[in-house]
């Protein structure tokens, strides 16, 4: 009898335990699937930023390469690198000495050419007296008003080389044309330089830049420019200036898309509203370009977003001890977080990972950046 106990107590076990699962319905149920907690989250009120993050570097506004208009020797350099000047300061000088001397050689010239003139006139003014008087032939009298026509245009000729020589003279001066800050000095004193002409580009001298207003240059994917437009305001941080946020505004798109990098995209400037002092061309910035917001936005991360039938969205809700598939509505996204405007509310429970009993056919989850399903192992959907 003392060994029929032990058995009697065990069947007596077996048939309560099975008693409750009849009970509480249990029996003929799938076991309760069970997540880890790192793959569980709850719906949640959080401001969502969807923007567009693009390095450009820091250029002026308007920039001037100065060139001397004449060929020569640098005579000397008046400016260094950093020099802020003002239109019509003296910037360089070309060695003016050949043309002093071509100057001295058209000045004899026109000293000749009016002695010349002067001989002609007076032929003229008494070949002019004979020919009234009939002393000599019409054929003598035209060639000496020839010689004196001639003689005149000689001098003509002569003061306008003259006009020509001194305005070269005034060309070996290189005199600002802006205001402005010296950026860069190419040359050096002793140094031949050409002149910009329309055959050739000439030799640089320096390069001029307006510093008072800088924008931003970069290059954007031809996937987010699509999201920009003219006047759309930025932000803009610099590396190397941590405490510094400055504000503009996108002012150029370009209408063509290029080729940079292997990416195909589009040329984009931002000018700088607030530049700081210690902003300087070249220097590379980070353009942050909001897209859209969303305030206190229910949301739960992208990763707990499926794509169900045809578009349709969906989320896994862990409701009781069990898990329901719920069809959502998605707004603003981020490369984190999805606004989530009807289908879940604030404070439920969400996977991260289907279910592996799915209560409708499997689906995929959904990219953040590009909205298409987002490919996933075995193992990263059974982990």
């Amino acid at each position: 009898m003392k060994k029929l106990f032990p058995a009697i107590l065990i069947v007596a076990a077996l048939a309560g335990g099975g008693w409750w699962l009849v009970k509480t319905g249990r029996i003929g149920q799938p076991p309760q699937e069970e997540f880890p907690e790192r793959m569980l989250t709850k719906a949640e009120k959080r401001d969502i930023d969807f923007s567009v993050e693009v390095a450009g570097d820091v250029a002026p506004s308007f920039q001037l390469d100065i060139k001397s208009e004449v060929s020569g020797k640098v005579k000397a350099v008046h400016v260094e690198p950093g020099d802020t000047v003002k239109s019509g300061d003296l910037l360089a000088e070309i060695d003016d000495r050949d043309l002093l001397t071509e100057k001295q050689s058209v000045l004899s010239e026109i000293d000749g050419a009016k002695l010349e003139m002067e001989k002609d006139k007076r032929n003229y003014e008494r070949s002019k007296e004979l020919f009234e008087a009939k002393l000599v032939s019409r054929e003598q009298f035209d060639n000496l008003t020839s010689e004196f026509d001639i003689a005149q245009n000689n001098l003509i000729r002569a003061g306008r080389k003259l006009e020509i020589t001194e305005e070269k003279l005034r060309k070996t001066k290189v005199i600002s044309p802006i205001d402005g800050t010296v950026l860069t000095l190419p040359v050096i004193e002793g140094q031949v330089v050409i002149a910009a002409a329309s055959v050739n580009s000439g030799t640089t001298l320096m390069t001029v830049a307006n510093l008072e207003k800088l924008l931003v240059q970069t290059h954007v994917n031809q996937v987010d420019v699509a999201r920009l437009k003219v006047d759309q305001p930025v932000k803009l941080k610099v590396d190397s200036l941590k405490d510094v946020v400055m504000t503009g505004k996108i002012n150029f798109i370009a209408p063509v898309a290029t080729v940079k990098g292997s990416v195909k995209g589009f040329d984009i400037e931002a000018t700088i509203e607030n530049p700081s002092a210690r902003l300087r061309p070249g220097m590379t910035v980070n353009l942050n370009i909001p897209i859209a917001k969303a305030d206190s936005a229910v949301s739960v991360p992208v990763s707990a977003i499926f794509r169900g039938d045809g578009n349709k969205k969906v989320v896994y809700v862990r409701k009781g001890e069990g898990t329901e598939r719920r069809e959502v509505k998605i707004g603003v996204t981020n490369f984190d977080f999805a606004e989530i405007k009807d289908g879940v509310i604030e404070g439920e429970t969400v996977l991260l990972i289907e279910p592996d009993h799915p209560s409708t056919e499997s689906s995929v989850p959904i990219h953040s950046n590009t909205g298409k399903p987002e490919k996933r192992s075995k193992k990263q959907r059974s982990s």
